[in-house]
């Protein structure tokens, strides 16, 4: 027998959601076989068969939270596996009933051993231990929502809320069943329930503890954009055909950012505990919305990189995101985030931060608005807002309105970006 195990994904990644198995139980199986797709809170991977056999169990089901080394699947290996019943020798009558009968329980006796006390102390993950340990919860008063009893960090989570008010506690136990009620007896209307993705679950709690542990701030400021579009029209041909990847407007708002930088560095920082950690390198996340939901793949050493080599970067990881096919060293390691809400129309927004980052620029759609050109001229110019977002705990109202200032300046000068970029 060989067990199909979760594969460890990264220090920053303990656990993923089966997305979908794509063979099932009974299936011949050859070594280096895509077996399931597992989806965790930054990317996406392929799970491969190590041996060759038949998948004889399928241990944790589509959807299931699963922990790194956690087993979720047996193959029997060797081409026999398939064929025990039709074996003569005695022996193989004693195998057969162990794979009817405790083979849907064959992982839980493994993992559970060692915690199961007398008083019947249920197994538990490693995350949920240690909640437990830091909310005083004993593990044998947690409800399980695990088919096999395993107690999980959410199911911690969930009965901590529950004992937050006991006084409560009692009145509040009839309402409980009313919210997973099937929505024909909830709703008067015809509704449709989807469970959220574990990217999707990430980024909600992501964005809310943001707000929720940041000191966030956002300033505004307009960019008058006639420079570099014209700079686009008169080079965009030449651009083109010497490096075969169009010039737009991500490289000229990135080269912006990296100049700005330099001279605020309190923003290309973070916090740890009472320590500021100053970056002295600029890793540049660029956001991009992907059908899974949003990421924030990076473009390293942006400070180093042409415009083409910036442009061809983006649109790289652009691909992948768009693909699913993003590595988790595309997403780790940036020092600020611009994200680029006029794609789709935005006139103006407040992007959240993207901790630990203490910075996030946000672009905006670019409309033709009337300008004063001086106390007698008015002219219509393409527009655009830009968005600021901060972390107030370590950047100053005055530095933050500065920084967003040299952008505007940098970006409405375009030949500065050549030397302070």
């Amino acid at each position: 027998m060989s067990e199909i195990k979760v594969p460890a994904m990264g220090e920053s990644i303990t656990e993923g959601t089966v997305s979908r198995w794509l063979v099932k139980e009974g299936d011949a199986v050859n070594q280096g076989d895509v077996l399931l797709e597992l989806e965790t809170d930054k990317v996406n991977i392929e799970i491969s068969a190590e041996e060759s056999g038949v998948l004889e169990k399928i241990l944790r089901q589509e959807g299931d939270t699963v922990e790194i080394g956690e087993a979720i699947g047996i193959i029997a290996v060797g081409a026999g596996a398939a064929s025990a019943p039709a074996s003569p020798a005695a022996s193989d009558a004693a195998p057969e009933p162990k794979k009817q009968a405790p083979a849907p329980q064959a992982v839980a006796p493994a993992p559970t051993a060692p915690e199961v006390s007398e008083a019947g102390v249920k197994a538990a993950s490693p995350a949920a231990r240690k909640l437990a340990r830091e909310r005083g919860i004993e593990l044998d008063q947690v409800q399980s929502k695990d088919p096999i009893g395993r107690v999980y960090q959410e199911d911690v989570k969930n009965h901590g809320s529950q004992t937050a008010a006991p006084a409560a506690q009692a009145p509040s136990k009839p309402s409980a069943p009313s919210a997973p009620a099937p929505s024909a007896s909830t709703y008067a209307k015809p509704v449709e329930r989807q469970r959220m993705t574990r990217r999707r679950a990430t980024i909600a709690k992501r964005l809310v503890e943001a707000q929720q542990t940041a000191a966030m701030l956002t300033t505004f400021n307009e960019v008058d954009m006639t420079a570099i579009m014209d700079v686009r029209k008169r080079r965009k041909d030449k651009f083109k055909e010497k490096h075969d990847i169009g010039l737009g407007f991500m490289s000229f708002f990135t080269k912006a950012v990296v100049g700005a930088l330099k001279k605020f560095p309190m923003i290309n920082a973070e916090i740890d505990g009472e320590d500021i950690i100053l970056k002295k390198y600029y890793d540049i996340g660029i956001a991009v919305s992907a059908k899974e939901g949003l990421v924030v793949p990076v473009v390293r050493d942006a400070d180093r990189l042409s415009f083409a080599e910036i442009e061809r970067s983006i649109a790289d990881l652009a691909s992948k995101a768009r693909t699913n096919t993003l590595a988790l060293s595309d997403l780790q390691g940036g020092t600020f985030t611009i994200t680029n809400g006029g794609t789709f129309g935005s006139l103006l927004s407040t992007p959240i931060l993207n901790t630990p980052q203490v910075g996030i620029l946000g672009m905006h759609n670019i409309q033709l608005r009337p300008v004063a050109i001086d106390a007698e001229r008015m002219e219509n110019r393409p527009m655009m807002y830009i968005a600021l977002s901060y972390d107030h705990r370590i950047i100053d109202g005055a530095d933050a309105v500065r920084f967003l200032v040299t952008i505007k300046e940098l970006l409405e000068d375009p030949e500065s970006l050549l030397i302070e970029g």
